[in-house]
């Protein structure tokens, strides 16, 4: 039987986790992405990002079972550790707590780099970690004083990064050219997986996004739907993205390696187009920042909670606003301190194989849990037995298989390392 969180508000329904899942998963990376596609696919991009969304799909139908079982926050940390316990919990928590700390710090720099284009003074050290702290407190605070607040400005900052690429979506048709869409050849399965792997890490997002499970109303239905719900609507906003910045921009979309997006809105609606959509990408940015803040501190909280690590602090519950306070400071201090040092340069190679090792782990907990969890009727189960389980352990495996040297030796390192002071935390705490 897994316990229920009665300490949590259960106040986030279909449309806030929706919104929450879609608001990680469209992050900057979209306003640079269909430049990069183009660049090895040309009009064929947009079989790469069927293709691709077809992949994430299968895999987010393994989240949605694992979901339907395991419903206390936590995310795919809860679904790990509840599977194959604290050990395999711990090396998830960390790794998953470790990329989006890197990727908050990346995003927050990319941010100021926007300000800056815009005004010399945010080049200046001490105003960009100015910044940076306003940034990184002003969320935190906003995180801490309720779940409510924190979803509600996901949802605010969601519509908002939606609406210039709406604009481009409904409006760049007038200025496509059919002849920039013609698909002169079909590409080859080598072409197609080495693309897919680019986008695979743009779809990524939805397990970060499902961390409030404690928090959501009706969860075993809700998490679900709002999964369901989230990776079509952006499956169909990147096809449609990638299409219009191809018909418009045609050959030379590859050349727009910086912002394609503001090169085809320059051509559709003039200036203006430019300043829309790169004011666009700074609130995606900022979004994606906002969903962070939300989200992932409660893995730390879970991690506490369960004391697989030994800082109780950790798992406190404000009293009065009902939110894990504690790992939302901590992890918004530690997010500012990488931040403001660059320092996550160094570790940038370790976060994207330890979010497909994560996934990994999320499938093969949807077996065990199979196997060992009593089912109920109300929860989702995936059609086909272990069909779609398979396919995904395949899947990730092939885009394990397709990471660099320097990837490999350091999510080597990092599980070593991890051990290491895991298994130490456990002999310290036996001895007392």
């Amino acid at each position: 039987m897994i316990q229920q969180e009665e300490e949590f508000k259960r106040t986030i329904g279909v449309f806030g986790l929706s919104a929450n899942i879609m608001n990680v998963i469209i992050g900057a990376g979209i306003f640079a992405l269909p430049a990069i596609v183009a660049s090895s696919m040309g009009a064929s991009s947009i079989i790469a990002y069927f293709f691709c969304g077809l992949l994430m799909a299968l895999i987010m139908l393994c989240f949605a079972e694992a979901s339907s079982k395991v419903t206390q926050t936590g995310g795919v940390y809860s679904y790990i550790e509840t599977a194959f316990g604290p050990y395999a919990g711990f090396l998830a928590g960390i790794f998953n707590v470790t990329g989006t700390l890197l990727a908050d710090a990346a995003v927050s720099n990319a941010l100021i780099n926007v300000l800056a284009s815009t005004h010399p003074i945010f080049e200046l050290a001490w105003m960009r970690i100015l910044c940076l702290f306003i940034v990184f407190g002003g969320l935190a605070f906003i995180n801490v004083i309720g779940v409510k607040q924190g979803i509600g400005l996901v949802k605010i900052n969601t519509v908002a990064k939606l609406i210039p690429l709406m604009l481009l979506v409904l409006f760049g048709w007038q200025a496509v050219s059919v002849d920039n869409l013609v698909i002169e050849s079909l590409p080859g399965i080598q072409e197609l997986g080495k693309t897919s792997l680019v986008l695979f890490f743009a779809f990524q997002g939805c397990e970060s996004g499902i961390v409030v499970s404690g928090e959501v109303i009706n969860p075993k239905r809700t998490i679900p739907k709002a999964i369901f719900i989230s990776i079509t609507a952006i499956v169909i906003l990147y096809m449609l993205i990638q299409t219009v910045a191809q018909g418009v921009l045609g050959d030379e979309l590859p050349q727009h390696t910086a912002t394609p997006l503001a090169a085809a809105a320059n051509v559709i609606f003039g200036p203006i187009g430019f300043v829309i959509l790169t004011t666009g990408a700074a609130i995606s940015m900022f979004g994606f920042l906002s969903g962070d803040i939300l989200n992932n501190p409660r893995t730390l909280y879970a991690l506490s909670r369960d004391r697989v690590i030994p800082i109780k602090a950790l798992s406190k519950i404000h009293t009065s606003f009902a939110t894990p306070y504690v790992s939302i400071i901590v992890y918004a201090l530690i997010g500012f301190l990488i931040a403001a040092t660059g320092s996550f340069e160094s570790l940038v190679v370790i976060a994207s194989s330890s979010i497909l090792m994560v996934y990994l782990g999320v499938v093969l907990a949807v077996i065990k849990l199979r196997y060992t969890h009593q089912s109920k009727s109300d929860e989702f189960t995936i059609p086909g037995g272990l069909i779609v389980p398979v396919i995904c352990i395949a899947i990730i495996l092939y885009f394990l298989s397709n990471l660099t040297q320097n990837e490999i030796i350091g999510s080597a390192i990092a599980i070593a390392s991890l051990s290491f002071i895991y298994f130490l935390i456990r002999f310290i705490r036996n001895k007392k």
